[in-house]
């Protein structure tokens, strides 16, 4: 998929930058294969506002994802890619030799027309999703289970991808994205090739209205706020707030450490951080 560079016939079409979406398939998804999706507006199960500026966007359903593709050793034709606006990445709509359809997550370069499958061992194929201990070293892969049969957890979002470091009998080592090294189960499964959309990063909103239709509300900076309302605000003239930044309760933010998941410390081999 290539960038489309808008005109700057308005202000808010001035450099603006989306993805040339013409490609794709442009009538409705398959209603058997969509289901009902309720805003959170950033709500946890409680009511409470945990993810903050969230709210209002367009309305839409949800695309029912196979990421367990556990429909082993039956063939799939690739009838045609959607866009989904509930992630970043391109979808697939795949249909099996039985006449079952399913959604998967569209790697790049697959095409309408292609044939693909599931299988303990398989042909190196982009689309095909098999054990990580059947994967060669040094391949790209994406849709990566963290615990077998669970369903894919990693390298899900547009142009993710890990790479096979390693592999021995107990565990195969994952370098992700990030730079992280990840320790992962020989019989977990993977999909091959990178997630598509690869220009998802380039994109440039263009104008507030556009962040609003995606459900991102207008954030206002703690500097400019009162001293009642936040650490950072107060101050003669434009001040730049003083100490660190922390969050409206005093918090510290942007950069502080916040991982407190001890039970999962022994699968990471790297941190992405540089330290482990």
């Amino acid at each position: 998929m290539a960038l489309k560079i808008l005109k700057p016939t308005t202000p808010g079409n001035r450099g603006t930058v989306l993805v040339d979406r013409s490609e794709l398939w442009s009538g409705k998804p398959l209603k058997e294969l969509l289901a009902k999706k309720r805003s959170a507006q950033g709500r946890n199960n409680f009511g409470r506002i945990t993810a903050w500026k969230k709210g209002g966007g367009t309305k839409h359903k949800y695309r029912l994802i196979d990421f367990k593709r556990n429909k082993t050793d039956v063939k799939a034709l690739v009838q045609r890619l959607e866009y989904d606006p509930n992630r970043s990445a391109f979808i697939a709509l795949v249909q099996y030799a039985d006449g079952e359809n399913s959604y998967i997550i569209a790697p790049n370069t697959l095409q309408p027309g292609m044939e693909i499958i599931s299988s303990d061992i398989a042909d190196i194929k982009v689309g095909n999703t098999m054990l990580l201990k059947n994967i060669p070293i040094d391949t790209l892969v994406h849709n990566i289970e963290l615990k077998a049969g669970k369903g894919g957890q990693l390298a899900r979002a547009a142009g993710a991808y890990a790479s096979v470091m390693s592999k021995d009998p107990e565990q195969i080592m994952l370098k992700l994205r990030s730079g992280e090294v990840r320790i992962v189960s020989p019989l977990c499964k993977a999909t091959i090739g990178i997630v598509s959309n690869l220009d998802n990063k380039n994109v440039v909103i263009g104008k507030a209205g556009r962040s609003r239709w995606l459900g991102i509300k207008p954030t206002v900076r703690g500097v400019a706020m009162n001293p009642v309302d936040h650490p950072l605000g107060g101050g003669e003239g434009k001040s730049s707030g003083g100490r660190h930044p922390v969050t409206p309760w005093g918090k510290p933010t942007k950069g502080k450490r916040t991982r407190n998941n001890k039970r999962t410390n022994r699968f990471i081999a790297k941190s992405r951080h540089g330290k482990r």
